[in-house]
């Protein structure tokens, strides 16, 4: 898979031009939805068929700081898939001098748009399911 990359904006830092905190997470949300076009299974393919993929929960661990202008790069891994839940690892870095700058994770469910129920996504997009089971990393 090919890592998301780009350069930090003005509006993520604050007065010192360190990008915010709460920014990582946004920028993990980038790069997942990024990871999931790469499968061709893009989040508007999977909302389209009524399905939602709510955070569960989430994590950062910052090693460094990016400031206003930094190119990095965020490469990530899908450690966890069943078809009701799944989980993604990530790990930022600057491009350039390759410096860590953090690494965290996120754990996903799929529910149904309307009842908010859970469902199965290998009985709902099968197709999917089988695309996201061969991504699931093996380390």
């Amino acid at each position: 898979m090919e890592p998301y990359t780009r350069k930090v904006y003005y509006y993520e830092t604050d007065k010192m031009a360190i990008v915010h905190n709460a920014n990582y997470l946004r920028i993990f949300e980038e790069a997942r939805l990024h990871f999931m076009e790469q499968l061709q299974v893009p989040y508007t393919q999977v909302e389209a068929e009524g399905i939602l993929i709510p955070v569960v929960d989430a994590y950062v661990r910052y090693h460094h700081t990016l400031k206003y202008g930094d190119v990095f790069r965020v490469s990530m891994q899908l450690p966890e898939y069943n078809g009701i839940k799944m989980s993604f690892r990530y790990e930022i870095r600057r491009e350039g001098d390759e410096e860590l700058i953090a690494t965290g994770y996120s754990s996903h469910c799929f529910v149904d748009e309307i009842t908010r129920i859970p469902l199965n996504m290998k009985k709902r997009m099968p197709a999917a399911h089988e695309i996201m089971m061969a991504a699931v990393s093996r380390e």
